[in-house]
């Protein structure tokens, strides 16, 4: 009977962790459409502001933007990384940062020094165990991104790049697709690509008319724009965090289910067997006497 009473345990432990992964599975469907609506709401604004950034470079060649002007040399990178602050998500976190660890490789390969920001527990903590130099981090964003607090680590690259310490600055986030599908992204911040900035074609010229200056409104605009960036990613790596989670806990539910299936036979099975066994103990003690 003791065996019993250890499937019993184990079947009980089983049903409890599936009620756990159900609730949260039930928890990141909800979260997931909320910040679905926010992925897609700050979509729209980043591409609006870069394809009028693309239009007033293309206005006013004569002024050139840091975050346009391409550094000769590479000598030194920044590196910002989107992860989690929460695990149990599959293999999202996994997937950027071996993409990231792969980037690290290529410029230390190449003599090109590396300074990292971390966006998220998960990508902190790896960075620290790899011995990367993190100059900036940001953490516990909640199930909300707040712009005000991405910018200041961001802004410490930026100003680095603004005083020629580093010559380039790449993100790495998790683009959102749709539920099933996730895809690990590799970005460069600045500077801008001129692939990123070419204007649509059109058929007509663009003439602005500046206020104050027409060097004011360009650096505010890129400045906007780096932050839409931003932004955008950490809205796509938390809708694709909450969409990553509810297929992870909808396959572990599942496996429990699986799990505690197979349980249930083995212990009719063995119940059987006890039972078959004690009747042939009673029938050969009827026939002895």
């Amino acid at each position: 009977m003791a065996g019993f009473k250890d499937i019993r345990t184990k079947i009980r432990s089983v049903e409890n962790t599936r009620k756990i992964t159900k609730a949260m599975e039930m928890v990141a469907a909800s979260k997931m459409r909320r910040a679905q609506e926010r992925m897609r709401s700050a979509r729209p604004y980043a591409d609006k502001v870069r394809r009028i950034a693309g239009h007033l470079a293309e206005a006013n060649p004569e002024y050139r933007h840091p975050f346009i002007i391409r550094r000769d040399e590479v000598k030194n990178a920044g590196l910002v990384v989107v992860t989690t602050d929460k695990g149990l998500c599959g293999g999202m976190n996994t997937n950027i940062l071996r993409n990231l660890v792969a980037r690290m490789r290529e410029l230390d390969a190449a003599h090109v020094g590396v300074s990292t920001v971390a966006i998220g527990n998960k990508g902190l903590g790896f960075l620290n165990r790899i011995g990367a130099r993190v100059v900036a981090q940001a953490a516990q964003l909640g199930d909300t991104p707040h712009l005000s607090r991405l910018i200041g680590p961001i802004k410490v690259l930026l100003d680095a790049y603004f005083a020629g310490e580093i010559d380039e600055v790449h993100i790495f986030y998790t683009r959102f697709v749709n539920s099933m599908t996730q895809v690990p992204v590799a970005e460069q911040l600045v500077p801008l690509t001129p692939e990123k900035l070419r204007p649509e074609l059109t058929t007509h010229s663009w003439e602005y008319i500046y206020e104050p200056d027409p060097q004011t409104v360009i650096d505010d605009l890129l400045q906007r724009y780096v932050e839409a960036v931003i932004y955008r990613a950490v809205a796509e790596n938390m809708a694709s965090e909450q969409s990553a989670r509810r297929m992870a806990m909808k396959a572990a539910s599942d496996n429990a289910g699986n799990v505690i299936g197979e349980l249930n036979l083995l212990y009719n099975k063995n119940r059987q067997a006890a039972i078959t066994k004690e009747i042939s103990e009673i029938v050969s003690g009827a026939a002895a006497v």
